[in-house]
């Protein structure tokens, strides 16, 4: 008898209508941000290290170019900056946090450069995914540009975003794999102490 119920369950089991993806592994959905803020050596950790931040990619959005190559960018003729590219949990961590990082992650007040980095590729500039975005860090431009921390104004650029083309792989987590090279301890880890983040 056991044996029948056991059949007739597993006969009424494969009979049922299959569970989509979400009902077996339930995922929230993600968001993506583009931000520019000099060299993306340094930004790509700051943002990786956040709590909610899934992926962060290091790669050049802006310009002409298609698939343009580290050297080509550095050149300035491409119009690309160096960039990363992050996708996060808005439950997790909403793209307004996101935007306050990014303004402490770098001087938005310097034009086409961050300290000895100098060219348009070390641009500081939003590119945004959405107008909800768009809406979002203009708001958030105003509020820092009225906030007296900065001596200057702020010149960080609000663009819709375009295709982005992740850089070379040496570039990737260039931090966590260099952390003893001397751009790492001079530049990087500085910001890091700074933020309160690991070094």
């Amino acid at each position: 008898m056991k044996s029948l119920v056991f059949t007739l369950a597993l006969l009424a089991a494969l009979a049922a209508p299959a569970r989509s993806g979400d009902d077996m592994n339930p995922s929230a959905p993600t968001e993506t941000a583009t931000f520019a803020g000099g060299c993306f050596w340094c930004i790509e950790e700051i943002f990786r290290q956040q709590p909610g931040v899934l992926k962060v990619v290091s790669g050049y959005v802006g310009g002409k170019t298609k698939n343009p190559t580290y050297r080509e960018v550095c050149g300035g003729d491409t119009g690309h900056a160096e960039a990363v590219q992050i996708t996060f949990d808005p439950h997790a961590i909403a793209y307004s946090d996101l935007l306050a990082i990014f303004w402490k992650a770098h001087d938005p007040t310097q034009l086409n450069r961050q300290g000895a980095d100098v060219g348009t590729q070390y641009r500081s500039a939003i590119f945004t995914h959405s107008e909800a975005q768009a809406a979002a860090a203009q708001a958030a431009r105003e509020a820092e540009n009225a906030s007296g921390r900065h001596a200057r104004p702020i010149v960080t650029e609000i663009v819709p975003a375009a295709e982005f083309y992740p850089a070379e792989d040496y570039h990737q987590e260039y931090y966590r794999n260099n952390r003893r090279a001397p751009y790492c301890r001079a530049v990087i880890q500085p910001k890091l102490k700074k933020l309160g983040l690991e070094e």
